[in-house]
């Protein structure tokens, strides 16, 4: 008999999964901490083999939130809820930060920035009013017949000249 084996976690994730006051939440209780009052900031991490600037935001996020004492909780998704419930927030950069207020899309942070524009945009994220997330990227395979159809209409517009 085998069993599959658990992938384990980068250690600095695996501290993340420590520092007093994060959650980290299973796909089935993800939705009550989505839900909570107040100001959420999720953390999207991947695997750090596919993206490797993961690691670099799992460094960054304890001093956002040393920056901003007591503005917004901390949530940290490891790589199975991230993929999970990226399309829910329009994730389309990996690693993401995303704001929720009371539950409510505010806003997302995707890629790697330098440390000024983390606080900045943090800042911005904490005034702005919750809005819609961004639509989810369609899939690979539909964006690229989108794109060829759309390019032979445009070449048949320019009566086939482009």
């Amino acid at each position: 008999m085998t069993t599959a084996a658990v992938p384990r976690l980068h250690p600095l994730l695996e501290r993340l999964t420590r520092e007093p006051g994060y959650a980290v939440p299973g796909l089935e209780t993800f939705d009550g901490f989505a839900a909570r009052a107040g100001d959420t900031l999720l953390f999207f991490a991947d695997d750090p083999e596919r993206i490797k600037e993961t690691l670099d935001l799992a460094v960054i996020l304890p001093e956002i939130a040393r920056a901003f004492p007591g503005r917004f909780a901390v949530v940290v998704l490891l790589p199975e809820v991230a993929n999970a419930v990226a399309r829910r927030y329009g994730v389309r950069r990996w690693p993401a930060l995303v704001m929720l207020r009371d539950g409510q899309y505010v806003g997302a942070i995707e890629g790697l920035r330098d440390w000024d524009e983390y606080r900045f945009q943090i800042m911005r994220l904490l005034e702005i009013e919750p809005s819609a997330p961004p639509p989810p990227l369609a899939p690979p395979r539909a964006v690229a017949a989108t794109t060829a159809r759309d390019a032979s209409a445009g070449a048949a517009d320019l009566g086939g000249h482009t």
